[in-house]
């Protein structure tokens, strides 16, 4: 074992260790064994497979939320669940490097995806010189891993965008939507909007919403005259639409899932939050606004593995895979200070988090990592708290009452992002790098030490 190694399991068991004295006190009243749990999870060596969740604007008040609504103060979402959990800072930069203390999820995405940080709303390149950074799903596939992203937010979206795209601002999803990128157009000898990038790169598997974009001619080049999707056709591309569709593609060649024109819709309904508060409400744990031929984000995710799985089968490859999936909705509606929206996308953002831990019991050779992008705006307090800003008292499956607020803007503006750190769990190897207080652009390197790639 190499010298860094070893000191590296060294402090990580150190920090378990540190931990064990206080949870002893809590098995004494008959709670699972924590502190043993993260000392047997703690495994050098090399991944199989990365998968990384990522719930966007999924901070401790939104995870707190989900779970006093869902399972009860004292219960644990699938999430709570990992073995080893730490945090990491989320900041951007300004052009000049020097700190902006709130990011965006385009500058967050790109702070994992690259190792580099960069200013609010570029996608994968750098803050000050605006050159393409390597993305780690890059990395993946020259390494010969398969590779997929599944989101629930547009398929151009920031997240998504900044691991098979780079583009100086995020808002130039399709060839349509190039003003503020005139660089990165075909026709100046750039790389084109983030859908042609997103299918250019012949990305495995591609899970999400954004038809819209896919629907805008190229207007230059090759494909000039053809829509994005025709693009992807040509490339090879299976597309398909809906929870038939996606069910029914086969392993072999590159699928394209696009399941709504833009976002994919919520999967919950509610009343939005309100000055002065709202009535104490249910969530309603359907959305009619939503077809019933969209699937989860945890089917998804289920389909998204077995492709990639079984693509490397097919191909007889030592390598595995590597599979983003983004639970978006969640930050979405927490700027529109809807509070059912929100937990309902966090309830449903755990499933797919259940989809992952299951598959890697049945295969530990395979890094799952749950974070967030940064944190956001909802807050629980007290029943008696008038706060001046937005706020919806919820009725739990507990039977209590728990009022949640908005505050970060002014009534009827968008609700904004904060600067907080915010949580990183793990399991598999390499996980122990999570532990601690971290920087977002760390964990590009547990990714690249995983899968060992260069």
């Amino acid at each position: 074992m190499h010298r860094a190694t070893r000191r590296r399991l060294t402090v990580a068991t150190a920090l378990v260790a540190a931990t064990t004295a206080a949870v002893a006190v809590t098995n004494a009243a008959g709670a699972f064994d924590n502190a043993q749990r993260a000392k047997d999870a703690i495994k050098d060596g090399k991944a199989k497979n990365v998968i990384l969740l990522i719930g966007d604007g999924m901070g401790d008040s939104e995870i707190t939320l989900a779970r006093d609504y869902t399972v009860g103060a004292n219960g644990r979402l699938n999430m709570d669940k990992f073995p080893l959990t730490g945090a990491y800072t989320t900041y951007a930069v300004h052009a000049d490097g020097t700190p902006d203390y709130v990011t965006d999820s385009a500058a967050s995405g790109s702070g994992w995806a690259t190792g580099v940080k960069t200013v609010n709303g570029r996608i994968s390149k750098t803050p000050g010189t605006d050159k393409a950074v390597r993305t780690i799903l890059e990395l993946a596939q020259k390494g010969g891993y398969a590779t997929g992203s599944v989101t629930t937010a547009e398929l151009t979206d920031a997240t998504p965008a900044v691991l098979a795209s780079h583009a100086t601002d995020r808002s130039c999803q399709g060839p349509a939507d190039m003003a503020k990128c005139p660089a990165d157009t075909i026709a100046a000898g750039g790389p084109g909007s983030i859908a042609e990038q997103s299918v250019n790169h012949k990305v495995d598997v591609l899970i999400g919403g954004g038809k819209q974009r896919f629907d805008q001619k190229v207007t230059d080049g090759r494909y000039k005259g053809l829509t994005v999707t025709e693009q992807a056709k040509k490339l090879g591309y299976q597309v398909v639409t809906d929870k038939a569709g996606l069910k029914s593609v086969k392993a072999g060649k590159p699928v394209l899932g696009l399941l709504a024109n833009g976002n994919v819709p919520v999967e919950w309904s509610g009343k939005a939050a309100a000055v002065g508060g709202t009535d104490p409400q249910r969530c309603v744990t359907s959305n009619p606004n939503r077809p019933s031929t969209t699937p989860s984000l945890a089917d998804s995710a289920t389909k998204a593995i077995e492709l990639l799985e079984a693509k490397q089968r097919q191909n007889h490859s030592q390598q595995g895979f590597f599979l983003q999936i983004e639970g978006a909705s969640i930050d979405k509606q927490d700027h529109a200070a809807d509070p059912c929206g929100q937990i309902g996308e966090t309830a449903a953002f755990d499933k797919a988090v259940k989809v992952a831990r299951a598959y890697a019991a049945k295969h530990p050779d395979t890094l799952v990592v749950t974070t967030a992008d940064h944190g956001h705006t909802s807050q629980i307090v007290p029943l008696e708290a008038t706060p001046p800003g937005l706020s919806s008292t919820l009725v739990t499956d507990e039977g209590q009452r728990l009022k949640v607020n908005y505050s970060t803007n002014t009534p009827g503006q968008s609700q904004e992002h904060t600067g907080t750190q915010v949580r990183i769990a793990a399991q598999g190897p390499q996980a122990y790098r999570v532990l601690g207080v971290t920087n977002q652009t760390d964990l590009f390197t547990t990714i690249r030490e995983a899968l060992r790639l260069r």
